[in-house]
């Protein structure tokens, strides 16, 4: 099956991988802010998951987030900050919200399975990469 595409292909594709870009990095800069407006609490969490030095785990998170932010923005190292981030991504899932969460809280089980659509999305940016607009060739920074 064939999809038809208009003159106009160039411009709507390109709204749309910016607009997804723009997405992904606004949802790492919330889960960023959310950590350093409140660095102890998210390390109460992460201690409460069972993970060992939670304040160094909630600050390399948020750097980590701030990282991908800026890939996701400039397009620099964009499939790469997309695996990461997948993987980060399926990381929390299973840490925060995996299956022995789901019998004290049903609505944990929705956000297991909400960690995979995004890891979908992130998976297909990845492959297909930042686009040629507002991207940072980054292989240009890579040695030969």
């Amino acid at each position: 099956m064939v999809m038809v595409t208009g003159s106009n292909k160039a411009g709507w594709t390109t709204a749309a991988v910016l607009t997804g870009r723009l997405i992904f990095a606004l949802v790492f800069i919330m889960a960023a802010s959310f950590k350093f407006i409140d660095i102890a609490a998210t390390g109460d969490y992460i201690a409460a998951a069972g993970f060992p030095l939670p304040k160094l785990l909630a600050w390399l998170a948020a750097l980590l987030e701030l990282g991908l932010v800026a890939c996701f923005l400039t397009g620099a190292y964009f499939s790469e900050a997309a695996l990461v981030a997948a993987a980060y991504v399926l990381f929390l899932a299973f840490a925060f919200h995996g299956p022995s969460h789901w019998t004290g809280n049903q609505s944990e089980f929705g956000f297991f399975v909400d960690h995979f659509t995004f890891t979908a999305g992130l998976l297909f940016a990845a492959v297909h990469g930042p686009g040629r607009v507002l991207a940072i060739n980054s292989k240009r920074f890579l040695p030969r």
